[in-house]
């Protein structure tokens, strides 16, 4: 069987995500045709396929315009074919939760630290390990909101279920109520609980 996966103008890490959805519905062994349209794609199609011990070749079709076609073998991901009642939860997943409290990362220089929270968002979109839900307040309340550059990262991290989840007292104090762009609105309450109730808080 061979599937086509049209990913050009996705960002990552969706095609990533088109790509694993298009082989989980082979069902067995067959092929995955992907086109994307910039080399981070190919790289990080390549680096799943050789994690995932499938054959993997890219090559570019036309400007801009790359296939990447991965081969997937009659062994390929059958822990996946079992069900999850079958599964013995020996080492349960941690419950990783991000705080993130400001609009820039670290101290010393503002437009350095915007640069790097940017950074540090869309290299969460890459971990294998995601965070259960990344906690939007104080300062860090502009970052999901209009005008924020890792709008489109943190709409991947929800495509991918991450829950992002912005203070309600924090937009209104900032007058950004209105400009909300991704995720949901959230009070201290349920802040407190998820931090609470969290294996590993992470804080940038």
């Amino acid at each position: 069987m061979k599937k086509t996966v049209n990913a050009l103008g996705d960002t990552c890490p969706i095609p990533v995500v088109k790509t694993k959805n298009a082989i989980k519905e082979l069902e067995g062994p067959g092929v995955v045709e992907t086109l994307v349209d910039n080399e981070i794609s190919v790289q990080n199609l390549t680096k799943m396929a050789n994690q995932k011990g499938y054959g993997v070749k890219s090559e570019k079709i036309a400007d801009g315009q790359y296939q990447v076609t991965i081969t997937v073998g009659d062994a390929a991901d059958t822990a996946d074919d079992i069900p999850d009642e079958c599964l013995v939860p020996v080492n349960r997943k941690k419950k990783i939760v991000v705080a993130v409290t400001s609009d820039t990362m670290g101290s010393g220089n503002d437009e350095l630290g915007a640069i790097l929270i940017k950074g540090f968002l869309f290299a969460l979109t890459q971990q294998d390990a995601l965070p259960s839900a990344i906690l939007f307040y104080n300062g860090g309340a502009k970052i999901t909101t209009e005008g924020s550059a890792s709008i489109e990262d943190l709409k991947s991290l929800e495509a991918l279920g991450v829950e992002i989840l912005t203070c309600g007292t924090c937009l209104n104090y900032y007058n950004l109520s209105d400009k909300l762009q991704v995720g949901g609105v959230t009070n201290m309450y349920e802040i407190a609980e998820k931090l609470t109730q969290a294996d590993l808080v992470i804080r940038p």
